[in-house]
């Protein structure tokens, strides 16, 4: 199976989802390479992103689980280096 680099961009704008965000990102946390959020108080959001090196069903799974919650949006932004992961 091949792994991608990707960033996953997520704005929050229900802080109450923050629980459910690290929750599902520690789910995943095999996988991430970094993180970085800014909280944005002037407008009242965060703004998360996760580089992340995974196959692609994998990070696509993440977005939409983190897309899925309310107020929270997701891109996902994929390299083209791949690599290999069976052997």
């Amino acid at each position: 199976m091949e792994t991608r680099v990707a960033v996953i961009g997520i704005i929050v704008e229900n802080t109450e989802s923050a629980e459910k965000i690290n929750s599902i990102l520690h789910e995943y946390a095999q996988y991430i390479l970094g993180r970085m959020g800014v909280p944005y108080q002037k407008r009242g959001i965060s703004v998360i992103s996760i580089i992340i090196d995974a196959p692609q069903p994998v990070i696509s799974a993440l977005s939409g689980k983190l897309g899925k919650l309310e107020g929270v949006s997701t891109k996902a932004l994929y390299s083209n280096v791949m690599e290999n992961i069976d052997g």
